[in-house]
């Protein structure tokens, strides 16, 4: 049975380290990464719809899973927005898929960003990360001739912790390479 590195690392080095950092008394306090979500909104695939396609072929081939259509929830007359529209994909991964992703976007994605100098530190209050990408092309799992625009998508880690310091300490544990504060 194949085991992710991250999940192997996660076990024998984060957990222990862990629990010495925040003097936790068992491992099952030990916040831990849930899922990773990948969303992508397409703003503009109300006029083309041919965008929408595209989105959902390259987000599925990012995460190694297929992707979803999100619908809109209520009209907006000014953006030309219907209800249930489908307006953006998104794919949650999680367990092994996860551990993979997570280690294909901190070795090899993460590295190919123009003038990358880290990723911000700001956590939601909750112990959740969103991490905004905004071109596609950094994955190499996506053909640069086959790109019809440049588009962004966000990547949100979702973790068991209490607190952002806890949330933090954890996925720097990981390898994400925060800004120094």
């Amino acid at each position: 049975m194949y085991t992710p590195a991250l999940k192997t690392k996660y076990k024998s080095e984060i957990t222990p380290a862990l629990m010495k950092q925040f003097n936790y008394k068992t491992v099952m306090q030990v916040p831990r990464l849930e899922k990773i979500v990948i969303n992508q909104g397409l703003g503009q695939a109300i006029a083309d719809k041919k965008l929408l396609e595209m989105g959902q072929k390259e987000v599925s081939d990012i995460a190694g899973q297929k992707a979803v259509q999100t619908i809109s929830r209520k009209d907006i007359s000014n953006f030309k927005l219907r209800k249930s529209m489908p307006i953006g994909v998104m794919v949650t991964l999680r367990k092994e898929r996860m551990y993979e992703f997570l280690e294909r976007l901190i070795s090899v994605a993460l590295p190919r960003i123009r003038d990358f100098k880290g990723v911000g530190a700001k956590l939601d209050g909750r112990g959740n990360y969103t991490l905004g990408i905004t071109e596609q092309i950094i994955f190499p799992e996506i053909d640069l001739d086959k790109i019809a625009k440049i588009m962004g998508l966000q990547i949100t880690f979702v973790t068991t912790a209490k607190s952002d310091e806890e949330a933090f300490a954890l996925l720097k544990e990981f390898g994400i390479p925060f800004k120094n504060k």
